[in-house]
């Protein structure tokens, strides 16, 4: 019995000896050169192996310097000795540079935006209208840390710019009206980019552009916009450049209501044979269009354009913006080679402009929105997240620091019982996860 007993403990630990043996030699096996899961645009080996040194080693990259041919600021992240954090350039905010307060701008600008009507005479009559008085009665549902702020007062851009520091997001998409232009009810701002830039720099935070409709934008305008944009701020440290799969690296360019120009009008600025084509030119880029409906994506396609955002922060208000339909919209873009860039956001609130719209309104139930929407966008292993927004507070999409405030006319929302860095900290936070997850994409 005692020699049957000696027999199978021998056995035992052969087996056991055998399953470990096996254990480690195929932790040793390196994943196939196929990488057929990965998202579009991720490079092989060599990047990944120094990527993931940038990641743990702090202080191990230098505040980025002039741009060289060949160097990419996507999927680098940034970390330096004087902080306990880096810098994501694969997290894009959304950024408004639309505000006046008459400190400086003589008049308030936006934050007296007028109440929009109702296209229907019958629903509008039933809901205020008018235009807001600043500083107590903002066009906001959340009142700004700030306050009503001006956009060119450059402590209110120092500001944001530590703040989206703070959150890790790397890459300001900046929302751009050629020179002269603005929206219907602001000022041009196109001369305040340098002091963007600048402030960005100072920040390691890039910069893209977010082209906005505006009246005769045709393919012809939109290249003098891309040749301005590009001879005035392209050799600037804080311009952003985006690596494509193909290694090439050139700016990317967000294009809002991209669906208001015909395909091929489009056509003939994004595809090499168009007549005013900027492919391989000194003025190419990463063009992203905005997808609402589902049949915009074959638009898209056929514009030439190289890739997809959905900006709008409420699930369920278009079919680019709800996150069940991401998945499809992922496997069109892998299948086209095009980029898909969801937008997440932490709530959505417009009632403060559009005082009809209560059905598109997303609580933000203490950033838990917020942290659906990122996993929703996380389960698709995009290559680039975008935020909606850093401060579009006509929409209450902001992430910006906001207070409780109550006046004789109006309680505003707020994030308690959170501080009012509560979804700077939460992008922060998400910011490295999203960043952990990529690197697992690729192992």
């Amino acid at each position: 019995m005692t020699r049957l007993r000696r027999k199978a403990l021998v056995a035992l630990f052969l087996f056991t000896l055998f399953i470990f043996g096996t254990m480690m030699g195929l932790r040793t096996l390196k994943p196939s050169d196929g990488f057929s899961d990965l998202a579009p645009g991720m490079d092989l080996t060599g990047e990944r192996s120094e990527r993931k040194r940038q990641v743990e080693g702090k202080g191990s990259l230098a505040p980025p310097g002039p741009f060289q041919a060949g160097s990419s600021d996507t999927k680098v992240v940034l970390s330096r000795s004087d902080r306990d954090y880096s810098i994501f350039y694969d997290v894009h905010i959304f950024y408004y540079l639309w505000y006046g307060s008459p400190s400086v701008d003589t008049k308030y600008i936006h934050w007296d935006h007028p109440m929009v009507p109702h296209w229907d005479p019958k629903i509008a009559a039933s809901h205020a209208q008018g235009r807001h008085a600043p500083p107590e009665d903002l066009a906001s549902s959340f009142y700004p840390e700030l306050g009503p702020y001006s956009s060119r007062d450059p402590k209110v851009l120092e500001s944001h710019m530590a703040q989206i520091e703070a959150a890790t997001s790397g890459v300001l998409v900046l929302s751009w009206y050629p020179p002269g232009v603005a929206d219907e009810h602001g000022e041009p701002t196109e001369d305040l980019v340098p002091a963007v830039l600048d402030a960005a720099q100072r920040h390691s935070i890039k910069v893209a552009f977010h082209i906005q409709p505006y009246k005769g934008r045709t393919e012809q305008s939109m290249h003098d916009n891309i040749r301005y944009i590009i001879d005035k701020y392209g050799k600037h440290d804080a311009f952003y450049r985006f690596r494509r799969s193909t290694g090439r690296v050139l700016p990317m360019f967000y294009v809002y209501d991209s669906y208001l120009t015909p395909p091929e009008s489009w056509a003939e600025l994004l595809t090499a044979k168009g007549s005013q084509s900027i492919r391989g030119t000194p003025y190419d880029g990463v063009f992203v269009a905005l997808i609402v409906e589902e049949r915009h994506k074959h638009d898209i396609l056929a514009s030439g354009f190289d890739g997809i955002y959905t900006y709008f922060a409420s699930n369920g208000f278009s079919f680019g913006s709800s996150h069940q339909n991401w998945k499809a919209i992922k496997t069109f873009c892998d299948t086209n080679n095009l980029l898909f860039i969801p937008s997440v956001g932490p709530g959505y609130v417009d009632t403060a402009v559009r005082p009809w719209n209560n059905h598109n309104t997303r609580n933000r139930v203490n950033g838990r929105y917020y942290e659906t929407s990122l996993q929703a966008a996380l389960s698709v292993r995009p290559e680039i997240v975008t935020i909606t927004s850093f401060n579009q507070w006509h929409e209450g999409t902001q992430i910006e620091r906001a207070v409780p405030k109550k006046t004789l006319t109006r309680l505003y929302l707020d994030y308690q019982p959170n501080q009012p860095d509560h979804y700077l900290q939460l992008t922060r936070q998400w910011a490295e996860n999203f960043n952990k997850e990529k690197d697992k994409w690729l192992m």
